[in-house]
């Protein structure tokens, strides 16, 4: 059974950092497809970034050109560089994997994945 696990939330002020950090155990990252989503109260899940097997991220608008992913292998761990944190990005944050049989498969709806963390909280104060 794959396990997602979540860390390195916390509160910063506008215009802050954080790193998010998703350990993984029972799988090899190079059968899947890896995705960090996030949802706050009210709203719907947003996928904000995916990294396919082919190790080329798509990120959704909201985040371009202020957060990056990154995996490390061997550490089986997948990260979230978040910076110039705004109010808006407060949220719980989750990681996601799915089994992917090509490379450049990848997709930022939460119905197409299989694997979830429990989620690591993010609050953003102006």
């Amino acid at each position: 059974q794959l396990q997602l696990v979540e860390s390195g939330g916390g509160s910063v002020q506008t215009g802050g950092s954080l790193r998010l950090s998703c350990a993984a155990s029972g799988y090899d990252y190079s059968s899947y497809c890896m995705a960090w989503f996030r949802q706050s109260p009210g709203k719907e899940r947003e996928g904000i970034v995916t990294i396919p097997r082919n190790d080329i991220p798509i990120y959704a608008d909201s985040v371009k050109g202020r957060f990056t992913i990154s995996k490390d292998n061997a550490k089986n761990t997948l990260y979230l560089q978040m910076n110039s944190l705004v109010p808006d990005d407060t949220a719980m944050y989750y990681c996601a994997a799915v089994r992917a049989s090509v490379g450049w498969w990848s997709s930022l709806r939460p119905v197409d994945y299989a694997y979830w963390g429990q989620g690591t909280q993010v609050t953003v104060s102006s």
